[in-house]
């Protein structure tokens, strides 16, 4: 049994700040940056009466069980900390004992020596090292060269351990083997026959390589053999890599905060250089980064515990992400401080360099996705789930409270269902289907009561949280179930349910969940796109009517819809977006005329609407007259974050994974590689889309910063989809499908339908200018 908590997913978030504080004050108050630069190169690089006072707080000692004088804390409450320590570095290797050997020695049966290093390192007495590394390139336990031989008065050592940490310990817990099976031994650091050898790393830090000649052991010195010591060693750099990731994101967030206030006061040409435009687009994309390394940080799924692949995938994953927003942060400091950001007088230096060390131990990014890859393909990811599920009753459960559920259980149940009812050759489609083509599914999913997963009950939804939503996506993208006309569900539903009446709420709601109404949106018109502002369609009220005249366009799927939700201009003379009232329209109106719009794929997906004075009930306008804006911006919100779901990009990747294992393209480790950067792209999207997702199911306001989401989604999916027709070779240029696996695939179809997702709903660029005003707060 490991001792200590892992992650503390419950942890409360105050004592979470409370932690944060703590660690700043004191940091601020001990470690100056001065005193960073006195002390590199130096020997041991850090100083005793330092780490005294980190061990009176509690820092080494954070993991440690109370009883051997610990905190009896967990990584969460560590990863407070170390994020502190990236914005503020410090020398004394807290990360090294704190995390890395205690770990080590938690993961082993409890008692004698084992019990006493955990106290000593707890009271600031002894500072600890494990040394495993033999050689370079080595992410996890490896049978180790060095050996115990036996002789007649006891165990000798012999081998050599390489990029130990920290150097200048008083001891070191040494992985060997003795015989045939791993062995974890104590060293202390004046032992006869230890030779320590010291190399300076690129921030100063120094870095040991450790020698041993016939070291003779003491009695207890032998603290475990066989299993015990690889899980040691797992369970040491897991969590090891936790808190290095949580200290790079302390480093790209101060790194953020150095650039952004660089930026709003630097000045050239008479104004600060943040007006720049395309300086802004980088630092939003460096926002991005950061943001998403704050996500994984954040999303403690598969990390409950400190032992397993759940954890060591994950552990793999937020290293790899927090490395590249540390580098990507910190690289971008320097080019956008100019000249002086080159120099060592300059703060963003120190940080660059605290990321290199940090990202070259224990693997820096591409190392780590490739191990995320290896556990996540080893725990059998991607797999549909079993093939013999029970039936799934095809009536509503309304009794039953998804989210209390299993996740096992609650996905078991959504694949059966999906395999009973999804039509077999709607699999995979490689265009957007029709309602004709997808009216069984929807209305299957209406008996189900499935069709609106995140809205309320009372409205006939299942009030499901994002972890459920994301779930009932994946196992609906690894079957191949294609979008249906859905903008009822999406986009409509939600904004009925905050402005509508009553009455409205009444008529279209139940409508909408019963397939009897089909919406479509018209809010772009041929000269108000990302510019919507510009609209000039028109309603003029007249008795209990508004006449509407003018024309929609990019509206898709009109030719299948029953409804029209637009935007229209209800006051030509007031400013652009005072003017604007959001409308609801019966399509077979008089007047009204749909025509549709071949694709680049060549099929009919948009259409152009047209208004020739159609007459619409004043009852069909949605909140009040002239506020449509207000609609419109929360509309677009739902859409920006519909947009920012996974699903797109992981019905890409599942494309991706089919066509690479049918094909043998896993064997390359160019592909792999491809691979499992995007496979992180999806899963760090999917951390951050939870976010926004449980802002939404808690009825708070979206912030501007959900553009972010739509921004890496659409990115992520159209990178994909790019791949899926380069892996797919000869067939990436046919027009018709192919197939790979069990699935049909159309990778010229996926490429032309990711081509329009970073277009509609606003460009990305716009996204970007939004991002750059109203959440970086950089100047016009």
């Amino acid at each position: 049994m490991q001792e200590g908590r892992a992650m503390s997913s419950g942890a409360d978030a105050e004592v979470i700040r409370a932690f944060q504080d703590s660690a700043r004050d004191l940091l601020r108050q001990e470690s100056p940056l001065s005193r960073l630069r006195a002390l590199r190169g130096t020997l041991p690089g850090f100083e005793r009466a330092t780490w005294s006072k980190l061990a009176q707080a509690g820092w080494p000692g954070l993991l440690v069980a109370e009883r051997h004088g610990g905190l009896g804390l967990g990584l969460r409450e560590f990863a407070a900390i170390a994020c502190e320590i990236g914005r503020h570095p410090l020398p004394e290797p807290v990360i090294a004992v704190g995390v890395q050997a205690v770990a080590a020695l938690n993961a082993l049966p409890p008692g004698g020596r084992r019990d006493a290093l955990l106290a000593d390192i707890a009271a600031g007495r002894r500072v600890v090292g494990l040394a495993w590394q033999e050689s370079a390139r080595q992410l996890e336990y490896e049978p180790p060269a060095a050996a115990l031989t036996a002789r007649p008065d006891g165990d000798v050592l012999n081998g050599r351990k390489q990029w130990v940490y920290p150097a200048g310990a008083d001891g070191w817990l040494v992985v060997c083997r003795r015989g045939q099976e791993p062995a974890l031994c104590w060293l202390a650091a004046d032992t006869p026959g230890l030779e320590v050898g010291m190399h300076e790393r690129v921030d100063g830090t120094p870095a040991a390589t450790l020698s041993f000649h016939d070291v003779a052991l003491d009695g207890d010195a032998l603290l475990a053999h066989g299993a015990a010591v690889e899980a040691a060693v797992a369970a040491a750099n897991g969590q090891t890599r936790v808190a290095q990731a949580a200290e790079l994101l302390g480093i790209a967030l101060q790194a953020h905060d150095l650039t952004l206030d660089y930026l709003k006061t630097r000045v050239q040409f008479n104004r600060p250089i943040g007006a720049n435009q395309a300086l802004q687009h980088r630092m939003v994309d460096a926002h991005l980064q950061v943001r998403l390394a704050q996500a994984v940080l954040q999303d403690a799924a598969g990390a409950a515990e400190v032992a397993g692949a759940d954890f060591q995938a994950w552990a793999a994953r937020l290293k790899s992400r927090c490395a590249h927003a540390a580098l990507h942060m910190t690289r971008e400091a320097i080019q956008m401080h100019g000249a002086i950001g080159y120099t060592d007088e300059c703060d963003v230096g120190l940080y660059l360099k605290r990321a290199l060390h940090l990202c070259s131990w224990l693997g820096g990014v591409q190392e780590n996705r490739a191990l995320a890859l290896r556990y996540w393909r080893h725990d059998g990811a991607g797999d549909a789930g079993a093939p013999d599920l029970p039936p799934e009753p095809p009536e509503s459960d309304a009794g039953i409270d998804w989210n209390a559920i299993p996740e096992e259980a609650f996905r078991a149940r959504v694949r059966s269902f999906i395999r009973q009812y999804y039509p077999e050759h709607l699999r995979h489609p490689p265009q957007r289907l029709h309602w004709n083509d997808m009216r069984p599914w929807y209305l299957a999913l209406a008996r189900k009561g499935w069709l609106a997963p995140a809205w309320p009950r009372e409205h006939g939804g299942m009030a499901l949280g994002p972890e459920r939503i994301i779930a009932m996506v994946e196992e609906m993208e690894a079957h191949g179930v294609a979008r249906m006309p859905d903008q009822g569900i999406i986009n409509i539903g939600p904004i009925l349910i905050r402005y509508g009446t009553e009455a409205q709420r009444r008529k279209y709601l139940p409508r909408i969940i019963a397939g009897d109404h089909i919406w479509c949106q018209g809010y772009s018109e041929p000269n108000a796109g990302s510019d919507l502002a510009s609209l000039r369609t028109e309603a003029v009220p007249d008795g209990d009517d508004f006449v509407v005249t003018g024309q929609k366009i990019w509206t898709t799927l009109a030719q299948d819809a029953t409804h029209i939700f637009m935007l229209v201009r209800t006051d030509k003379t007031a400013k652009k977006q005072a003017g604007i009232s959001f409308l609801l329209a019966d399509i077979k109106t008089p007047g009204i005329t749909v025509r549709p719009i071949r694709n680049i794929g060549g099929e009919e997906e948009f259409c152009e609407v047209f208004f020739d004075a159609v007459r619409v009930p004043k009852e069909n306008l949605v909140g009040e007259l002239n506020q449509g804006w207000t609609i419109a911006k929360a509309l677009l919100e739902f859409e920006r974050i519909f947009v920012g779901s996974p699903a797109q990009a992981r019905y890409a990747l599942n494309q991706l994974r089919r066509v690479g294992e049918a094909a043998g393209l896993f064997a390359s480790e160019r592909f792999q590689a491809m691979y499992a950067a995007s496979l992180l792209d999806v899963a760090d999207l999917q951390s951050l889309y939870a976010e926004y997702a449980d802002m939404v199911k808690r009825g708070e306001k979206l912030p501007p910063s959900v553009s972010l989401l739509k921004v890496w989604a659409t990115e992520v999916y159209s990178r994909i989809a790019m791949q899926v027709v380069e892996a797919a070779a000869e067939h990436g240029g046919d027009a018709g499908s192919h197939v790979a696996g069990d699935t049909r695939i159309t990778p010229a179809g996926r490429l032309y339908n990711s081509a329009i997702t970073t277009i509609y709903g606003g460009t990305n660029e716009i996204q970007r200018n939004i991002l750059a005003k109203h959440v970086l707060g950089l100047p016009a």
